[in-house]
């Protein structure tokens, strides 16, 4: 049982989860005053992740973020349902 705890602890502290990558970019939003689009980019440059690897470590409500976000910045179309401010 121990071994299985180590091994989750050492999974988690050497690669990237989509728990731990929405909390970095989280942090990026919150402390560096960019948004959400802005903070996925210049995390994969400072760790040197490819961009192309992300959607896999987005976590739903992170998307819903980045959705929102992008609706509002006019990149993508508005959809007809209400969205509630974030």
């Amino acid at each position: 049982m121990d071994d299985i705890k180590t091994l989750e602890e050492f999974l988690e502290e050497n690669f990237m989860t989509p728990t731990k990558f929405a909390d970095e970019i989280e942090t990026l939003v919150k402390y560096h005053d960019v948004n959400y689009i802005e903070a996925i980019v210049e995390f994969c440059d400072m760790n040197s992740i490819e961009i192309e690897t992300v959607p896999k470590l987005i976590s739903k409500p992170l998307k819903e973020k980045i959705k929102y976000e992008a609706q509002k910045l006019n990149y993508i179309k508005k959809t007809s349902r209400g969205v509630l401010p974030i």
